[in-house]
């Protein structure tokens, strides 16, 4: 069904109904406002993912390239988030917002989503229009993976143009990315925005006996139920998108090529792996391995944190690490985050020496500066220490 939406006239007329609903209450005499209601929150939600309430349709408006950068750009119902920035704030819906525009960034070697500082700036006709920001906050949406967004009010129906800018990436680069992704990038991307096309995307509720369950939608584009949730913990995910923009509201496979970011599988991630503990609903694999590019002669710790249930990089947050050795701490440091063409997205340390029966305990210092849909926006604030032995 659609998604709510306010509706004035000679009567008061009931929200919720099937695709179109919108274009024939308009035929009967009806405006529509600029006006949206934020759908239910779980009540009694746990301090960890957590099955929402409901599910919204995504609808794509295009793709652009620049260098080795690539995005997408794609549009929903305008919703609440909260934004992580020291503390945690909640964004409501403004009466003025025209949908919630997002883009997904990512590099076109290898195709990893790029955590990146970005820019957005909306033209009609060659000019710069107010949708009142300049940047997309950077997200995790258990649909829509690791993204950038926000509601933005347009100021009206028509041709537009958005014009993205990204990078430099100022994440340490080893790999397939040494040397690559410090420049840069403008991608523009022409799009037409039209209310009908948002009246158009379905919206759905999850069933109340399911939802604040330890669990997650699936992803876009994977397949799933509108009642399920990820396949399994720390892995699997499910679910489908509009590739189109607008249409008649059907939902088709895939996600139009997009890169969800989804880290690097565990068993494909290179040494030993000496764990993989949760603190704060973060799945935290840690390795060590012997390789060049990282260390001069010494070992490489690796820490590649990840959502549960769809495997969705946690970027943006800060870890450290301490080795201790028959009671006594033999080496301590802050992890760097990385790019990595094997290890993908994470977070690293080189350590002169380690020994067998070594302990080392892992630290998140600060939690993920990531604004965060419903089902994510309890986890990934309280920390505790997690040890591990070599």
């Amino acid at each position: 069904m659609n998604r709510r939406c306010f509706l004035r006239g000679t009567a008061a007329v009931g929200a919720v109904g099937t695709a179109g609903l919108a274009g024939c209450l308009e035929r009967l005499g009806f405006k529509e406002q600029s006006a949206w209601a934020n759908p239910p929150l779980v009540e009694n939600r746990p301090d960890a993912v957590y099955l929402p309430a409901s599910r919204e349709e995504m609808g794509m408006y295009g793709t652009a390239t620049d260098g080795d950068y690539a995005a997408a750009l794609t549009y929903t119902f305008p919703h609440r988030f909260w934004v992580v920035s020291g503390g945690k704030e909640r964004v409501g819906v403004n009466a003025d917002d025209s949908h919630h525009l997002m883009f997904s960034l990512w590099d076109r070697q290898t195709g990893t989503v790029l955590p990146v500082n970005t820019r957005i700036e909306i033209l009609q006709d060659g000019s710069p229009v107010d949708i009142g920001v300049s940047s997309l906050w950077p997200m995790l949406s258990q649909r829509m993976g690791f993204h950038y967004g926000d509601n933005v009010q347009l100021p009206g129906e028509g041709e537009y143009t958005a014009r993205i800018r990204a990078g430099p990436v100022t994440l340490e680069r080893t790999g397939a990315f040494e040397g690559r992704l410090g420049s840069r990038a403008t991608l523009e991307i022409d799009f037409e925005y039209a209310r009908s096309d948002i009246n158009g995307l379905s919206f759905s509720t999850i069933d109340e006996s399911k939802r604040g369950s330890r669990d997650a939608l699936p992803l876009m584009g994977h397949g799933g139920s509108e009642d399920s949730g990820g396949s399994k913990d720390n892995g699997g995910s499910g679910g489908s998108s509009k590739t189109g923009g607008g249409g008649d509201g059907s939902e088709t496979s895939g996600s139009g090529g997009r890169p969800m970011g989804q880290a690097t599988p565990i068993e494909d991630l290179p040494g030993e792996l000496l764990g993989t503990e949760r603190s704060g609903d973060v799945v935290l694999p840690v390795l060590t391995a012997d390789i060049a590019r990282f260390t001069d002669g010494g070992t490489y710790l690796a820490v590649c944190p990840r959502t549960p249930y769809n495997d969705l990089i946690v970027p943006f947050t800060s870890l450290s690490a301490t080795v201790e050795r028959d009671g006594s701490v033999v080496h301590e440091g802050t992890l760097t985050e990385t790019l990595d063409g094997t290890y993908g997205h994470h977070y690293g340390l080189a350590v002169d020496d380690l020994a067998a029966g070594d302990q080392i305990t892992i630290t998140v210092d600060t939690p993920p500066q990531v604004a965060r849909h419903d089902g994510y926006e309890t986890a990934f604030f309280e920390f505790e220490p997690v040890t591990y032995t070599v």
